[in-house]
């Protein structure tokens, strides 16, 4: 037993030291998260913010179907699903359950949808129901634990939560993260100093990352960029553990220069 423990100890250093795994051994990991070294986020990288931490709060939900989401919705609730973390997603550990639709509401108007879908929450899932307005209900609690929300839908008219998935995120998880890009030094970048124009071309980048350290977005520094250079996905900075999940020589984004027929005409 203590030769296997130390084999999952040394393959998940080795994972923060090389970043380079094979797929299997990028699965969730099942030994006793106890045995497996804590990761932080570093200095110097974004972290999220403790404002913005909340627990939401849901109930068992035994109905599913496109009637009883309507009368879930008609009730002041957003029809949700919880699964277990990535291979979960197809009849895993599932939990139907509803939560509070102004709760939902008021955490993707004050962080941006991108942002709701990058950052970890405690969800706690309450027997007994709950009050519309916020009040808490029965104590008993059937599920607490964190969560990554995975998908969002939103009505295209008026941006109404229609429902929501949530993935598990335990410590020894690994989580496949749509992360926003946040794009910074306009102001000094010396080709937007010369009048030229910021083509941004993604605005998140898809990474493997443990779920202690989900970062809640990626800075794309400007400013030493000039006329025609441009940043890859391999240039972002990011804590070593995680992954990328896309061609690093993807472009993010490029400072294009004035068109010749636009410079004639000065």
């Amino acid at each position: 037993m203590l030769l296997r423990r130390a084999a999952v100890v040394a393959s998940r250093h080795l994972f923060n030291r090389s970043y380079a795994q094979s797929a299997a051994a990028l699965a969730p990991l099942e030994e006793d998260p106890s045995v497996l070294p804590a990761l932080e986020y570093l200095d110097g990288f974004p972290r999220p913010d403790p404002k913005h931490n909340e627990t939401i709060l849901a109930i068992p939900r035994s109905a599913s179907g496109t009637s009883a989401s309507e009368k879930e919705r008609k009730a002041g609730r957003v029809p949700a699903i919880v699964f277990e973390q990535e291979d979960g997603q197809h009849g895993g550990n599932k939990r139907l359950i509803s939560v509070r639709t102004n709760q939902i509401r008021k955490l993707v108007n004050h962080l941006g949808r991108s942002f709701f879908l990058s950052r970890l929450f405690e969800l706690e899932v309450r027997e007994g129901g709950f009050d519309v307005d916020g009040d808490e209900g029965s104590r008993f609690v059937v599920e607490r634990v964190r969560v990554l929300p995975r998908k969002l839908h939103l009505h295209s008219a008026t941006d109404a939560p229609l429902n929501v998935t949530f993935l598990r995120a335990p410590s020894h998880a690994l989580l496949k993260v749509e992360v926003p890009l946040v794009y910074r030094g306009e102001d000094v970048s010396p080709g937007l100093r010369k009048g030229s124009s910021l083509n941004t071309i993604k605005r998140t980048a898809k990474f493997l990352c443990p779920a202690d350290i989900v970062p809640p977005y990626i800075d794309v520094d400007l400013s030493e960029l000039d006329v025609g250079q441009k940043v890859v996905m391999g240039d972002l900075k990011v804590h070593p553990a995680l992954k990328l999940l896309q061609s690093k020589d993807e472009p993010v984004c490029k400072i294009m220069g004035a068109r010749v027929s636009d410079q004639r005409r000065k």
